[in-house]
């Protein structure tokens, strides 16, 4: 199954990026994940469900200790929906 995750971190700092936002955007670049697309308003990337969902739990953990006081996220399947209803 391949999912796709967007996310975004707050506070926001329109100025400079903050250490929350970097720290998530280093965990999606250096996961094993494809179709990455980082802005400075929001996050996608796709893969493989346990390369996603290894990669949230990560970006969730060192987001939040780098001062995130809100992450929100989507998951959404992209293929293999339904697959054992054959």
């Amino acid at each position: 199954m391949r999912l796709k995750v967007e996310f975004t971190t707050e506070p926001f700092d329109l100025d400079e990026a903050p250490a929350h936002a970097i720290v998530a955007r280093e965990v999606i670049q250096a996961a094993e994940l494809d179709a990455v697309d980082v802005g400075p308003f929001g996050n996608t990337a796709e893969g493989g469900a346990d390369e996603v969902l290894t990669a949230v739990d990560a970006l969730l953990r060192k987001a939040l200790a780098a001062g995130a006081t809100r992450v929100s996220l989507q998951v959404n399947v992209i293929d293999g929906a339904g697959e054992g209803e054959k």
